[in-house]
């Protein structure tokens, strides 16, 4: 994930098929599902 939000201007993250956030690194990084569903956490 590091990589990806290193490289990216912008990201659009999925989940089952389906689009669950998109935005800029910092939105992803920061978005509370996108911890959940990738980092196990959403802290």
């Amino acid at each position: 994930m590091d990589i990806a939000l290193g490289l990216s201007d912008r990201i659009t993250v999925m989940c089952d098929g389906r689009v669950v956030a998109s935005g800029t690194p910092e939105n992803i990084e920061n978005n509370p599902l996108v911890r959940e569903i990738y980092l196990g956490t959403n802290i």
